[in-house]
């Protein structure tokens, strides 16, 4: 896209694509790492810039003086005395007081700056009128204030040159072919030198990286490289093996040798030659350690030998210099009590299934469940742990999983019988034993357990939502108002110890009166219409029940049942008196 677009610019300047890419150079001239050359117009400014950029370069700035006499250089060597070529500096659009620009006048320069200790103006700086762009800078030594300098001419941009000054940037530069031996005898040799911008000639202080050099008369073509690390470039070749031994020394890096008719390199007697044929590198000497694939021996006895040696569980192998494993156990008799396996270096022993080993000896397993205390049915689940299972209806009791109790998750379950005895069965707690042979869950709930409290049966259970008037409101509870129990020490109790009635005191118990007759009385007939109420109840439920020898079973935590009971017992002894 850059030379399309660099050929739409240059047609119109007269130069041809033919042209283009034949640049005709004037002159050149090196320091260091930069190179600088004067190319043949004619050609505007802007066409000028863009010959340069394809080169791979730009116009030329001129920042110090050392630049200005490059320039007088070259444009003595040129054959035309009135030469004004293009340099890198140019004005944008628009007018400015040149007085207050700097030493450029407001001038800046292609590569986008306006640095410099140096200006050289053919026109003064106090100059009345303003400077307005745009406007393109020509050297000329014609028009020089001294002899040798040349001076600095604002041109218009369209003005065709007749020449332009290119400046080129390297990172690594040869210094020209050394020849040797210097005299006469190498008169005859014509060195040509072509640079990466595409100057030719035999003159050079310098050359850049990339750059090539004929020697015709010895059909030799060497480019200037760059070496890893190193800033300043070699001549070298792709073909292996030094050349003519006047010419750089044929590229040898310690000395070149022509005695054989033949050009050989030559090293020390301590390095060795390179595949390249010209470079020398010192052998790397293996130390003991390094020759052995374990351990090394030396011999102080005698320089230079040694002895290989390996680490336990291996053996030399044949070279004497690596090791090999030994197979421990096909080493006569098994090392283990059972198993053997051979491992890098050693081995490991292992039992066979129901055998473990201890202190080197594979030793029987024992039965996990030997000892246990289980109720029903022991389980092993691993060499040394077992767990405790129940028959089916039955769950290992929270606290003892040893132990077995029945279990019913729902309103309803199968009781357990007693296959003798088919009427005698029982039935988890919280259930009660309905017609036939089912354990039917007992609704706490329709006995009010909870009170004045939500109340939630569940299976075997319930559970009281304590209300806001209870002393665990919003908690889920059995007992919603528990009565705190305080105990009392008499050498160390809590709370106050209890007070003894003094005579006389108003807090006394009232003393005892005679009870009236029709008082006993009442009481009686109330006990007896208890006892009967009581006695109709039992008969319901062996009616229910269906056996005389049926098992009632009722939630331990149930006080409604307990006052029940109570009750009974109570009835039974009043009926003995």
């Amino acid at each position: 896209m850059l030379g399309v677009l660099l050929l739409g610019l240059l047609a119109p300047a007269g130069l041809g694509i033919s042209a283009l890419t034949k640049l005709q150079s004037r002159g050149s001239q090196c320091v260091e790492y930069e190179c600088f050359a004067l190319f043949q117009g004619p050609m505007n400014f802007l066409a000028a810039s863009l010959a340069c950029e394809s080169l791979n370069g730009h116009l030329m700035t001129v920042r110090s003086s050392v630049a200005a006499d490059v320039i007088s250089l070259l444009l003595s060597d040129d054959s035309s005395m009135n030469s004004r070529p293009w340099i890198g500096l140019q004005l944008p659009e628009g007018c400015g007081d040149p007085g207050h620009s700097g030493p450029l006048r407001g001038f800046q320069w292609v590569t986008g700056d306006n640095h410099t200790s140096y200006s050289r103006w053919a026109r003064p700086k106090d100059q009345e009128s303003p400077l307005c762009g745009p406007l393109c800078v020509t050297v000329s030594t014609a028009i020089a204030a001294a002899p040798g300098e040349p001076a600095w001419e604002e041109q218009q941009c369209e003005t065709e040159a007749d020449s332009f000054l290119c400046e080129f940037h390297f990172t690594t530069s040869c210094r020209p072919l050394e020849v040797d031996p210097p005299g006469p005898e190498a008169a005859h040799l014509s060195i040509t030198y072509n640079t990466p911008f595409g100057v030719r000639g035999a003159d050079f202080q310098t050359l850049p990286i990339g750059s090539s050099a004929i020697v015709e008369s010895l059909g030799l073509e060497l480019v200037c490289r760059a070496q890893l690390g190193i800033s300043e470039g070699h001549w070298s070749r792709e073909a292996p093996g030094a050349w003519n031994c006047s010419v750089e020394k044929g590229g040898c890096e310690y000395s070149c040798n022509h005695s054989m008719g033949e050009p050989r390199c030559l090293c020390p007697t301590d390095t060795v030659l390179q595949a390249d044929g010209r470079s020398c590198i010192k052998p790397e000497v293996p130390s003991c350690t390094d020759l052995c694939e374990h351990f090394c021996v030396a011999n102080p006895d005698d320089p230079g030998s040694y002895t290989c040696m390996c680490e336990t569980g291996y053996q030399l192998a044949a070279d004497k210099h690596r090791c090999e494993d030994v197979d421990d156990c096909r080493q006569g008799p098994n090392p283990c009590p059972q198993r053997c396996v051979n491992t890098k270096g050693g081995f490991e022993c292992l039992c066979y299934d129901g055998f473990e080993l201890v202190d080197g000896e594979c030793v029987e397993l024992l039965d996990p469940c030997y000892g246990s205390d289980c109720e029903y049915q022991c389980q092993p689940v691993s060499p040394t742990e077992y767990i405790c299972i129940c028959a089916e209806g039955f769950a290992p009791k929270p606290g003892e999983p040893h132990r077995c109790e029945m279990f019913c998750n729902e309103s309803s379950c199968p009781a357990d019988c007693d296959p003798n005895t088919p009427d005698f069965c029982h039935c988890p707690e919280g259930f009660i034993l309905d017609e036939g042979h089912i354990c039917v869950d007992i609704d706490e709930c329709s006995q009010e357990e909870c009170s004045r409290n939500e109340c939630r049966n569940l299976p075997g259970s319930y559970e009281c939502i304590c209300g806001p008037d209870t002393a665990l409101a919003g908690q889920v509870s059995k007992d919603c108002d528990p009565t705190p129990v305080i105990e009392y020490n008499e050498d160390h109790g809590s709370g106050e110890p209890p007070v003894s009635p003094t005579p006389g005191s108003p807090t006394g118990p009232p003393s005892a009166k005679p009870v009236h007759s029709g008082v006993l009385i009442g009481i009686s007939i109330a006990s007896l219409s208890l006892v009967v109420a009581l006695l109709a109840l039992l008969c319901h439920l062996r009616k229910k029940q269906g056996a005389a020898r049926a098992e009632l079973e009722y939630k331990c935590a149930s006080p409604a049942k307990e006052v029940v009971l109570q009750h009974v017992r109570t009835d039974r002894t009043l009926h003995k008196f």
